[in-house]
């Protein structure tokens, strides 16, 4: 059954709702907090759906480059977090471990020697 988003007009507190689609719009809905009726529907996100190829081409992009700074381990490391989230697929713990360093500062060559079989044994980390 879908969720919807409402806020309380009484409390102002938001409240979350499950409906059936023949419930919706039938069904008076009731804040959860304090009994109210006075709730209004709240618009919720809206998530996209991208095929890999669009995924790609945005992260291609030359904008996707403004502010990365390639001697800023932290500036690698947001770059990288932002290209994973991109892709929206888990790439794992390993990769997880390097943008966290990298974010923290870490210098990717003190990251490689203590990573010594990083991406499975190739030069994941260029100079």
């Amino acid at each position: 059954m879908p969720l919807y988003d409402y806020r309380c007009q009484a409390c102002g507190k938001p409240a979350r709702l499950q409906f059936s689609y023949s419930e919706y719009g039938k069904v008076q809905p009731v804040c959860p907090h304090c009994g109210s009726l006075d709730i209004k529907r709240r618009i919720s996100r809206v998530a996209l759906a991208k095929s890999e190829d669009a995924r790609l081409d945005s992260m291609m992009d030359d904008s996707s480059l403004d502010g990365l700074d390639e001697n800023d381990p932290r500036s690698l490391g947001k770059f990288m977090r932002k290209m994973g989230n991109e892709m929206g697929e888990d790439l794992g713990d390993e990769f997880d471990e390097v943008v966290d360093r990298l974010e923290k500062g870490e210098s990717p060559e003190a990251i490689e020697q203590s990573m010594p079989d990083l991406g499975g044994g190739s030069d994941f980390i260029d100079d």
